[in-house]
């Protein structure tokens, strides 16, 4: 734990938002590069097509012209061809157009010197009657020519005619596409190093400028101290559903499996217990059941931009120290059921001395007998019928107590019951906490005040029934009751209000057993609990 508490420090290093800013940026200047070059390819294959499909249309109009068929079968080819050729060639804007013979003599050519001379090219294809493209390097320079076959009236080859656009005409036109890429390139840049910016802005301000280095730390703090703290931790989001819980808080809570991303009340919880861990309002130590827990629930809100964000809830596992409060509550009861006896003794002994001083003997041996006989009646009855200590010592302090306050306790004659094997403790809480609302009941109900109680054996199972002269439970309170915070206390009694019932329910269910409550006038609670011989709870 002690690397938990050290204190967390920037390494030095570029922080995760400027490393990530720089990445993007050399990505992006990758992925631009990349495409202009493409993008420049595209223009130079796209301009060498248009150069080829410009004197490809040349050459076979040319060929299908009458006038330049004529020219080549009569006397004087040049004569006639050489101003018609110039003036398509300064029309169409290509470099040269050459008329030639099978055999490579022009007819033509931009450079009058030339005419007579050899053509420089490939001749081959036209020969054959099919017209080529080709770059190839003549008198004018490298060029991209097309050449094709000038076809007489019995379909031989009677003329060649190519026609070309040199490479510096070409390189040209690729120039001038090259201003739109590089505008492209520089936009696409500039607006995606705007977003790497804006990117890195926002993350920067998340992650408070720290490097991965320190993040990466922070996060084995974090586990560190989620899988080592003794307190269960969740985390509830705006809406309700879990983001972070540790392990203490899934073995207090009961829960299988991985609630993260689940809503709280589908976690199979009690509905108070949910709605306590929901809440969006602030909570310190607020007491929650579960089936076999009592928890003490803190919640803190948090909020981003001014709104809820959810709340951090703290569980703490109160289950022993409720045990213990009421081993002391009990052991409190005993202690105020000895001095109501004692009282009640010596007020008895002062009243026997006095009769004997009073020279009333008689009256004074019968008037101790009869409140030994009465005292020695309750003791034998309970002994006799309850032979599990923990019960018998609970109704005998129970009915002092009762006696002292005005109530009288009866236990059923039918009672019997045997060692039952059930845990001391969970049979105080239940008889305990039910006693402590009966008589509580009785006192706010007219006279005679009374709580009968009976305890028997049946089926294999320990039944409870504690009933009331009180005013009762309502008909619409039945399915309350034994919720947490259900009372008919008053305000006085806030601390503690509503608790009892809900631990009674607590246990039964921890057992398997039932709880019930009939409604009406004079409230009477019935708990069948297994004996746990029989269903293999260890005692």
């Amino acid at each position: 734990m002690s690397r938990v508490l050290l204190p967390l420090r920037r390494s030095g290093g570029a922080s995760l938002a400027r490393q990530l800013l720089w990445l993007q940026a050399l990505v992006l200047l990758a992925v631009v590069t990349t495409a202009s070059v493409v993008a420049w390819r595209d223009a130079r294959a796209a301009v060498q097509r248009a150069a080829e499909q410009r004197t490809t249309a040349v050459v076979e109009s040319l060929a299908d012209s009458p006038l330049v068929v004529d020219a080549v079968t009569g006397s004087d080819p040049t004569a006639v061809l050489q101003p018609f050729v110039e003036q398509v060639r300064a029309d169409t804007g290509l470099s040269f157009i050459t008329v030639m013979a099978p055999d490579r003599t022009r007819y033509t050519h931009p450079d009058p010197e030339q005419i007579g001379r050899p053509f420089r090219g490939t001749i081959t294809q036209a020969l054959a009657g099919r017209t080529t493209t080709e770059t190839y390097t003549g008198t004018l320079g490298p060029s991209v020519r097309a050449t094709g076959p000038v076809l007489g009236a019995g379909d031989e080859v009677v003329a060649l005619v190519s026609a070309g656009l040199t490479v510096d005409i070409v390189g040209a036109d690729l120039a001038a596409a090259v201003p739109g890429i590089l505008g492209t390139a520089a936009v696409t840049l500039a607006v995606g190093g705007l977003g790497s910016w804006a990117v890195s802005r926002r993350l920067r301000r998340q992650t408070g400028g720290l490097d991965a280095a320190t993040m990466a730390r922070m996060l084995d703090h974090h586990e560190a101290v989620l899988h080592a703290v003794r307190e269960g931790l969740l985390l509830v989001d705006g809406d309700g559903r879990v983001r972070l819980a540790n392990d203490e808080a899934r073995r207090l809570l009961g829960l299988d499996g991985d609630p993260v991303g689940r809503p709280v009340d589908g976690l199979g919880l009690p509905a108070e217990l949910a709605a306590a861990l929901g809440s969006p309002e602030r909570g310190v130590d607020e007491l929650h059941l579960t089936d076999s827990r009592v928890l003490l629930v803190s919640r803190s809100p948090t909020r981003s931009a001014g709104r809820s964000a959810g709340s951090v809830v703290t569980l703490r596992d109160s289950t022993e120290l409720q045990a213990l409060t009421g081993e002391r509550d009990s052991v409190r009861a005993f202690a105020e059921s000895l001095r109501a006896q004692a009282h009640e003794a010596a007020n008895r002994l002062h009243t026997t001395v006095s009769l004997i001083e009073l020279g009333r003997s008689q009256e004074a041996v019968e008037f101790a007998t009869h409140s030994l006989a009465a005292a020695q009646e309750l003791t034998d009855r309970v002994v006799g019928a309850v032979e599990e200590p923990v019960l018998a010592a609970l109704l005998l302090g129970k009915a002092a107590t009762a006696a002292e306050r005005g109530v009288l306790l009866e236990i059923d004659p039918g009672s019997a019951v045997g060692l039952t094997g059930i845990p001391g403790g969970d049979l105080v809480t239940v008889l305990g906490n039910l006693l402590d609302n009966a008589i509580d009941a009785a006192l706010t109900g007219d006279p005679p005040r009374e709580v009968q109680v009976g305890l028997t054996v049946d089926a294999d199972r320990l039944e409870i029934r504690v009933e009331d002269s009180g005013p009762g439970v309502a008909e619409e309170d039945v399915q309350l009751v034994f919720r947490r915070g259900w009372s008919t206390k008053t305000a006085e009694d806030e601390a503690g209000r509503g608790l009892g019932l809900a631990l009674v329910a607590q246990v039964v269910r921890r057992h398997g057993g039932e709880v019930s409550v009939r409604p009406g006038p004079g409230a009477e609670f019935t708990v069948s609990l297994p004996l746990a011989t029989r269903v293999g709870v260890a005692p």
